[in-house]
């Protein structure tokens, strides 16, 4: 009896040397016999032709394993129209898109409970909470909105994501993130990727300590306070923060709730390497919202089919996902 040839193009690898160079890497392809569990070959780039050239010189191929590059299926198509293809349960797990928008569309649950924590428990005085300010126009955030539009007027003009990537210097990842998310929930994303967000779990603090003052407050001293209580940013940024708050224009504390990325992180990963502090967070998170609960519930449910190999069960977590779906 014939034995079936598996042949995988399992991602990709890079090198590069400057590590900081994105746009310089030059990609390949790593060819794999699933079966025997060995490289068969490595090529020395993504590209369609490659890849028809390499199933047309090795013909036999039934089964072919990848990840989703469009180039790969193209190529299959061309020199192997027979062959299955399937994706690999590596690229499966870690298409966790859905499960992060979720946590995006719902953070307000989160940021609620969290205010309600904070009235409820509150041993020290309130924080002085100044009037919400505009989205501050930090470099991150400005880039963020450039991209976003030039990206899109790209697209307008019928541009490719590869010839986008290489217009604007950007990983075609990064291309397709700005293609399929809207504008507000990147800005959110930015926002917590400010180089001062290391101050924030500390903000109620010296918020506190500069209205008991009265504003007569010494920037030292504020400084190696926080310090001393685990902050590990720059005196820069805490003066600049007291600075703000004597002109009154500074933003009003933030609850201190995990950002969508982080929450994704810790329901994709496998639960017995989650620490303790890690999920006792995420059954707050499971306590505050049911949306990100049910979403939280059914990767659990489709990383133990992949995991534990019960793809009989499929059928049934569409039906319960698509159930989910439809419900208010």
């Amino acid at each position: 009896m014939r034995r079936r040839r598996r042949t995988a193009p399992r991602g990709s690898w890079g090198w590069t040397s400057s590590p900081s160079a994105r746009a310089g890497c030059t990609y390949g392809t790593v060819l794999v016999d699933v079966e025997a569990g060995r490289v068969v070959d490595l090529l020395p780039d993504r590209t369609s032709e490659t890849f028809a050239a390499w199933l047309t010189e090795h013909p036999g191929a039934e089964i072919i394993c990848r990840d989703r590059a469009s180039a790969y299926t193209k190529a299959v198509k061309e020199a192997a129209p027979h062959a299955l293809e399937v994706a690999d349960r590596w690229h499966l797990l870690q298409k966790s898109a859905a499960v992060e928008k979720t946590c995006h569309q719902h953070r307000d649950c989160l940021r609620k409970r969290a205010e309600e924590e904070t009235v409820t428990e509150g041993p020290e005085p309130p924080p002085m909470l100044l009037p919400p300010a505009e989205l501050p126009r930090t470099q991150i955030i400005e880039r963020t909105r450039h991209r976003y539009e030039d990206t899109h007027r790209l697209l307008e003009e019928r541009w490719t994501i590869s010839a986008i990537a290489r217009r604007l210097n950007l990983n075609r990842k990064t291309v397709h993130r700005f293609r399929d998310t809207d504008l507000d929930e990147l800005l959110a994303s930015a926002r917590e990727r400010r180089p001062n967000g290391v101050l924030e779990p500390f903000k109620a603090y010296l918020n506190t300590r500069f209205t008991e003052a009265q504003g007569q407050v010494s920037g030292t001293r504020l400084f190696l306070d926080v310090q001393a209580r685990g902050y590990r940013g720059s005196r820069q940024v805490v003066r600049k923060h007291l600075a703000a708050l004597r002109a009154g224009t500074a933003e009003p504390v933030r609850a201190d709730i995990p950002s969508p990325r982080r929450i994704t992180s810790w329901i994709m990963r496998p639960r017995e390497t989650l620490t303790e502090s890690q999920d006792e967070r995420l059954l707050q998170v499971r306590l505050a919202c049911p949306d990100i609960t049910r979403a939280c519930d059914l990767a659990w449910a489709f990383a133990d089919l992949l995991r534990h190999r019960r793809g009989y069960l499929l059928l049934e977590w569409i039906r319960q996902a698509e159930r989910t779906h439809r419900s208010p």
